[in-house]
């Protein structure tokens, strides 16, 4: 029947049919990054949430140190944190956005964690983080106490940072954030080093919790 067909009529049928299959090849296209974006309970949406509300934090700390720290080191050491955990702030909100997800969640901090790495304080806080009275404190210092403390809680906090960022390094689906959780991990345990000396400098200890 086809070789019936008049050549314009068989044109005709063959133009259609690339047609339909360049649609269904865009469709296909535009559906697959929909299917495999992250979730709203995935890992990946639960890491970015949390280590942005996390990150605001530092940041907020690395600010008091870059107005407040008596030494060039702790000052620049707060400015470099402040500026680059603001700009992972701002990447892992762009995830967010482009996945269609909410930047906050209804779910409890940390219940994208696996069972039993969820290690949220007492009172609820993520770990590592500041209280409200601890932070009162440390505005409230000055001079070698305040580069002390200032040091014991940036360096408490980072370790509860890569606490999360292991987990999101090792497990999140998209390879994205798995790349940007280590390194996280990985700038952060550098951070560490520096702040364990800061510390030995300053004639202290870390905190104990």
């Amino acid at each position: 029947m086809f070789a019936q067909l008049s050549r314009r009529a068989r044109l005709s049928l063959g133009a259609l049919a690339a047609v339909l299959l360049l649609v269904t090849g865009i469709a296909i296209g535009y559906l697959i990054p929909i299917m495999n974006r992250p979730g709203e309970n995935s890992i990946d949406a639960g890491f970015a949430r949390d280590m942005s509300v996390h990150h605001a934090q530092a940041v907020e700390m690395g600010m008091f140190a870059y107005r407040l720290g008596t030494t060039d080191d702790i000052r620049n050491l707060g400015y470099d944190i402040a500026a680059s955990q603001q700009w992972q702030i701002g990447q892992m909100q762009t995830w967010l956005t482009e996945w269609h997800l909410s930047p906050t969640s209804s779910n409890r901090p940390m219940a994208w964690m696996p069972s039993g790495m969820n290690t949220l304080q007492a009172d609820g806080r993520m770990p590592g983080m500041a209280s409200d009275a601890e932070l009162k404190k440390l505005k409230s210092s000055q001079g070698k106490d305040f580069d002390t403390l200032w040091c014991q809680l940036m360096l408490r906090h980072h370790l509860g940072g890569i606490h999360m960022a292991e987990i999101a390094a090792k497990d999140a689906s998209d390879p994205e954030v798995r790349d940007a959780a280590e390194k996280i991990r990985v700038s952060q345990s550098y951070d560490i080093s520096q702040l364990t000396e800061k510390l030995k400098d300053l004639g202290a200890q870390p905190l104990s919790s």
